[in-house]
């Protein structure tokens, strides 16, 4: 599928704003299954100086400043990107303990790159009450596919989702115990039960199809990519309980939303301030 996305961010503020520094993470990702053919970004007012570079899992940044005094900043990040379904060869007979132990004991670049993501990150931290969550899934010697399923599976059927309910500062443990939150959260919790069985997960950041029958699409989006050791990353949806296909778009991906929000910076003045996000994602005819 070729899509044509446009993402758009407006700060409003209550007193004016002298000067801005963000960061932004709105240029799509080109991975196996994913080209990225065209990528802009549009500021107002323009920014008086740009950086583009790339962080430390590979994600595009580009770096803003606007040093002039405003009262609203307005960004419009556009993309055209080919999404193609990925067939991935797995291990069938790969249990989730199995999984666990070659990732601990293999010294390959890949297994040592994904090792990382067993470990605790900012917002996710591991612990036994993630560890108890999970393991209703974890019995013994069961295929690691088939336990991320069913754990996707979970979270998607025992977890409410609600718009607006939480915010990035609400504790893991609290939208594990009122079971209800945003996609942010479910990938959160999904990937704090997997790290607390000592299984590497990611999270990653991305947009579904506008008007696609799925929670998460008109807005930023999130869901889990897990190690398979042998065989790669695969990705599971545990907001809509479906593995990403040629539906979804990637942006970037880190240990946690900390590590790709797509807009954070700092500002100087504004006093309050209000924030209005629009994402929209269409299927296009190809040239």
């Amino acid at each position: 599928m070729l899509y044509a996305s446009t993402h758009i961010t407006r700060h409003i503020y209550q007193s004016p704003v002298t000067q801005c520094l963000n960061e932004l993470r709105l240029i799509p990702r080109t991975l196996p299954g994913q080209q990225v053919y065209e990528s802009n970004i549009r500021l107002e007012p323009e920014a008086s100086d740009i950086l583009k570079r790339k962080d430390y899992f590979g994600n595009h940044v580009t770096d803003v400043a606007v040093l002039r005094p405003h009262t609203r900043f307005v960004i419009e990040a556009k993309s055209i990107v080919e999404v193609s379904p990925q067939s991935q060869q797995l291990v069938p007979t790969l249990s989730w303990e199995e999984a666990r132990d070659r990732l601990a004991r293999s010294s390959n670049d890949e297994s040592l790159e994904a090792l990382e993501f067993v470990f605790d990150s900012p917002f996710v931290v591991r612990g036994p009450e993630l560890a108890d969550f999970a393991r209703p899934s974890f019995t013994p010697n069961r295929p690691l596919l088939e336990v991320v399923q069913e754990l996707t599976s979970r979270i998607h059927s025992e977890f409410r989702y609600r718009p607006k309910s939480t915010s990035i500062d609400v504790p893991l443990l609290r939208v594990l115990e009122e079971r209800q939150g945003v996609c942010q959260d479910f990938a959160h919790i999904m990937i704090g039960a997997l790290r607390s069985l000592r299984l590497a997960a990611r999270y990653v950041s991305g947009y579904l199809r506008s008007s696609a029958n799925s929670q998460g699409a008109e807005a930023s989006h999130a869901w889990v990519s897990v190690f398979f050791p042998g065989s790669g990353w695969l990705s599971f949806d545990p907001t809509n309980d479906v593995m990403p296909s040629d539906g979804h778009v990637t942006l970037a991906f880190g240990r946690d939303y900390g590590d790709v929000a797509p807009v954070k910076g700092i500002t100087v003045g504004g006093g309050v301030q209000n924030i209005e996000v629009e994402v929209h994602v269409y299927p296009i005819q190809a040239q």
